[in-house]
């Protein structure tokens, strides 16, 4: 159990980065990153294979690389209307996940972002056309849907 201390989400940079989670992966289950916290860290809750929810606040703009990389019981994220950066390999093979709505801020979707999220039926909201996307992004997903004017 880390020294007895109890495993905990850690933030970072004055409170405005989220770094992850440390002590007992198993024991981290659900996740409300603190309003204030501008961007999720690269690899913050990756393997965290109990993890079944996350509640992310609208005051962040980012979701780093390998951020919920086999996270496999994930079932539920938001989300905010505020993101404009989906990292690389932000959600692989988080097979549990069933849908994502991805907003019209985003701008950037990273190589790899959903790949193997075998039942996952992502919508983009791409109104403004400027969504960039990776290589395979999302190679093995269920469906993917683009919304445009």
């Amino acid at each position: 159990n880390c020294n007895g201390l109890e495993p905990k989400l850690l933030i970072y940079d004055k409170g405005i980065k989220c770094y992850g989670w440390i002590g007992d992966k198993k024991k981290c289950t659900e996740v409300v990153i603190p309003e204030g916290v501008t961007s999720v860290g690269a690899s913050a809750f990756s393997y965290c294979s109990n993890l079944t929810s996350v509640i992310i606040p609208e005051s962040v703009t980012s979701i780093g690389a390998s951020a919920f990389d086999g996270c496999k019981s994930l079932t539920s994220i938001k989300i905010p209307e505020s993101l404009t950066s989906i990292g690389y390999a932000a959600f692989l093979e988080c097979t549990s996940l069933t849908s994502i709505n991805i907003p019209e801020s985003v701008t950037s979707i990273g190589k790899d972002a959903c790949w193997g999220c075998s039942n996952l039926e992502i919508v983009i909201d791409n109104s403004k056309k400027n969504v960039k996307v990776g290589a395979d992004a999302f190679k093995n997903c269920k469906s993917v849907t683009w919304l445009k004017d």
